[in-house]
């Protein structure tokens, strides 16, 4: 006989509802595969169904383009990522186009859900409000200001989810020239990623290639 977990079954019924209300409100898009694993963190840290619909409503303007049926905003994005490991590691891109993977179709997960199925719930919640927090100071008009030299860091940048991405490819950058000869190794790499990641490393990589190569790369919206 199967139990159900009462928690878990409140807290998937508040996720169908607020999806299915999504669908409703956004019917271009409705409800795509994935959209559970970007509203699976905001009901977990928002109680209230009608607060967390909106906050969804929010995060979804910046991530709607991940489930176009059409993949225009899916493909700019890996082709960003495919720019910063080319402009930082031209060796291992060389072994990337030999395999012709060098459009960085292999970490598509990543880019649809942001990350979430690689980190955990709370690695997921730091890399997203250091992201949000970025785009915030964009907002703000922060920019490549003074603000950006006092703080001695990386300018703020829409796009700190691509170099987060591509700095996780370039740590298994020996793995990947040594070991694997086909698109598909480094596909089930990328997915295997889950439990195994330093979202601090990950940051401070990601910020690392941000101050090296941010004007060199073109943003993708």
């Amino acid at each position: 006989m199967i139990t159900w977990n009462p928690c878990r079954v409140f807290h998937a019924s508040r996720l169908v509802a607020i999806l299915e209300a999504y669908a409703i409100y956004d019917p271009e898009i409705g409800y795509c595969q994935g959209m559970s694993d970007l509203l699976s963190p905001i009901i977990a840290v928002v109680t209230e169904d009608h607060e967390a619909f909106w906050c969804f409503v929010g995060f979804m303007r910046k991530a709607r383009h991940n489930f176009r049926l059409d993949e225009v905003g899916i493909r700019r994005q890996l082709n960003t990522v495919s720019k910063i490991i080319k402009c930082k590691d031209s060796h291992l891109y060389r072994h990337l186009e030999k395999l012709q993977a060098e459009d960085c179709f292999f970490v598509y997960r990543m880019v649809v859900v942001l990350f979430r199925r690689e980190l955990t719930f709370e690695q997921t919640i730091c890399l997203w409000e250091v992201m949000w927090a970025d785009q915030a100071a964009i907002r703000a008009g922060i920019g490549k200001s003074a603000w950006s030299r006092i703080r001695q860091r990386a300018p703020p940048t829409e796009d700190l989810l691509l170099y987060a991405i591509a700095a996780s490819v370039l740590q298994k950058r020996k793995l990947i020239i040594e070991k694997y000869s086909s698109m598909d190794e480094i596909l089930r790499e990328c997915n295997s990623m889950s439990g195994q990641l330093d979202v601090w490393k990950l940051l401070d990589d990601a910020h690392n290639l941000v101050v090296n190569l941010h004007d060199k790369i073109e943003t993708p919206f």
